[in-house]
């Protein structure tokens, strides 16, 4: 058995805590301004900042409700996840491999959603909701952090080149994180032009 997989992760634990708790109220805050919405549809939400900036349009948009109800209440549920794994691993839990397989498939199912709701508020809505970069900004570096985790605990894999390779990695994602918080300043800069088309139908 890896090193790594005999030790408590107490880095990754209290990680999963923070990053759950603050994914958790951003949903909890997205879900009281779309009730706020459907209460008073003249309403605007509290997180309108201006035309760019704002929650509504992607409230309201279908990329807001893709499964037929709005994204936020995933975000309630999912959130949890990382929050009770976090606080189990403090606690001195040790999980089986498909437990953590499956914890993996949920971040990456998330990373990948996340990706998408990105693309999709820089280039279709036109806008950056708030509380939503809040949601991507923890959700990209617990995607990554999880990810190592599950390589040099063997739960990909025990072969000698993949834990030699994963060895040490958990030191670079702060830096990938930044990585991807560069890629989406960068993108949302060349955005704006599309933005403004959808938004004045130039």
């Amino acid at each position: 058995m890896p090193e790594a997989s005999r030790r408590r992760p107490l880095g990754l634990a209290i990680w999963l805590i923070i990053a759950g708790v603050i994914g958790w109220y951003a949903a909890f805050a997205l879900t009281i301004e779309r009730f706020h919405l459907l209460a008073d549809p003249n309403a605007t939400a509290s997180c309108d900042f201006s035309i760019l900036v704002q929650c509504t349009a992607n409230l309201e948009s279908w990329q807001g409700s893709v499964f037929g109800f709005p994204n936020p209440i995933l975000g309630l549920a999912g959130w949890v996840a990382p929050i009770v794994v976090g606080a189990a691993l403090l606690a001195g839990a040790r999980f089986a491999r498909w437990f953590w397989l499956l914890f993996w498939a949920g971040m990456l199912f998330a990373f990948g959603f996340v990706i998408w709701l990105i693309s999709q508020s820089l280039f279709e809505l036109g806008t950056l909701c708030p509380w939503c970069m809040v949601t991507w900004s923890v959700t990209i570096p617990t995607f990554y952090a999880v990810t190592v985790h599950a390589m040099r605990s063997g739960v990909f894999g025990r072969s000698p080149g993949l834990l030699r390779f994963s060895r040490g990695l958990m030191r670079w994602v702060p830096l990938a994180t930044i990585v991807s918080y560069g890629i989406v300043i960068i993108v949302a800069q060349i955005a704006p032009t599309r933005a403004l088309t959808n938004i004045f139908g130039l």
